[in-house]
C-alpha cells in the first residue's frame, strides 16, 4: 500500500544525512505493538534551548484517523519553566530510516507550515506518517529484524513579541469613596480629603473644595475623584473609570455620573 502524500497534505523525501537533533532505535518493534501500549515517549532531547520528546504510536493514532499507520509526534518538555504566555514557532521534520539503502524518509508539512506550540497545544506531527503496510514491507527497509530507527529535526522561530492585556473590571469590589463633612459652614480650609482607597489595581480618593476650585472658586463646590500615583504608569497608559458622585445633605441626595481616564 503507497502513502498519498497529495492527499494527507504531507511532502516526503529521502535524503542521505541523518537528522540534526535526534535519533532513536526501537528493537524488537512488534512485541511494543503486540503489548497494547497506545504510544511510547522517547527521552528528552535538546533543540535550539528547548526540551522535546517523540510520541509514537506503533499502531496509529486512532482518535486522530491513525488507523493503519505509524504515528509520530513532536511534544515540547519542560513548559513549566517557560514564561506564562510561552509559545514557540516550529519548523520540524520527522524522519523513519531505510536501513537497507542508507537513506531517510524525511516527512514534514506540505505547505511547509510553521507549527505553534503553546500551554494549550504542546504536540504537533503526523496521525499518518507512513502506512503500516509500507512500514512492514521489508523491501522498503524501514523495518529490518525487527528493528527501526526514527529521528526529529526542529527548528524554532525567533520570537520578540510583546504582550500587553487590557483588563476591565464590571463591578469591583468595595468600590465605595465616602467623605464626610461635618458643620460645612464652618469648614475654613481650601480642600479636604478622603482616605486612600484600592478599587481594582488602582489607587483612587475624593478631594472636596467646600468653596470651590479655579474658575468655580466662590462660585460651587468642586468635587474630584483622584487617581493616585499615575506617574507609575507606563508610557501613554490609561486608567479608564466609570463613577457616580453622590451628595448628601441631610434627607436632599444629589447624584452626577461620568466617565473618566487618567494617563
Amino acid at each position: 500500500m503507497e502513502d498519498n502524500p497529495k492527499k494527507l497534505g504531507i511532502r516526503r523525501i529521502t535524503r542521505d544525512f541523518p537528522p540534526a537533533h535526534f535519533l532513536f532505535k526501537v528493537e524488537a518493534f512488534s512485541l511494543l505493538a503486540k503489548t497494547g501500549v497506545e504510544k511510547y515517549e522517547s527521552d528528552a532531547f535538546e533543540a535550539s534551548g528547548y526540551k522535546w520528546r517523540l510520541s509514537l504510536y506503533p499502531n496509529g493514532d486512532n482518535k486522530s484517523n491513525g488507523n493503519g499507520f505509524i504515528s509520530l509526534y513532536l511534544v515540547i518538555e519542560e513548559t513549566e519553566n517557560l514564561p506564562l504566555t510561552w509559545e514557540v514557532n516550529v519548523s520540524f521534520r520527522l524522519f523513519v530510516l531505510d536501513q537497507i539503502r542508507d537513506k531517510y524518509l524525511t516527512i514534514e508539512d506540505g505547505d511547509g507550515a510553521v507549527k505553534r506550540f503553546h500551554w494549550m497545544k504542546t504536540e504537533w506531527g503526523f496521525a499518518q506518517l507512513i502506512s503500516l503496510d509500507s512500514f512492514n514491507d521489508t523491501c522498503n527497509g524501514y523495518l529490518v529484524g525487527d528493528c527501526c530507527i526514527f529521528g526529529a529535526e526542529v527548528f524554532p522561530l525567533a520570537r520578540n513579541c510583546k504582550w500587553e492585556c487590557l483588563s476591565m473590571v464590571k463591578q469591583p469590589e468595595d468600590n465605595t469613596i465616602i467623605l464626610k463633612m461635618d458643620h460645612f459652614s464652618k469648614l475654613d480650609r481650601k480642600y479636604y480629603e478622603s482616605s486612600v482607597h484600592t478599587i481594582g489595581d488602582s489607587k483612587w480618593k475624593l478631594t472636596v473644595y467646600p468653596k470651590g476650585n479655579v474658575k468655580f472658586k466662590g462660585k460651587a463646590l468642586s468635587v474630584f475623584l483622584e487617581l493616585l500615583e499615575a506617574n507609575k504608569l507606563p508610557p501613554k497608559r490609561k486608567v479608564y473609570a466609570e463613577y457616580k458622585l453622590r451628595l448628601n445633605v441631610g434627607s436632599v441626595q444629589q447624584v452626577l455620573t461620568g466617565v473618566t481616564h487618567s494617563s
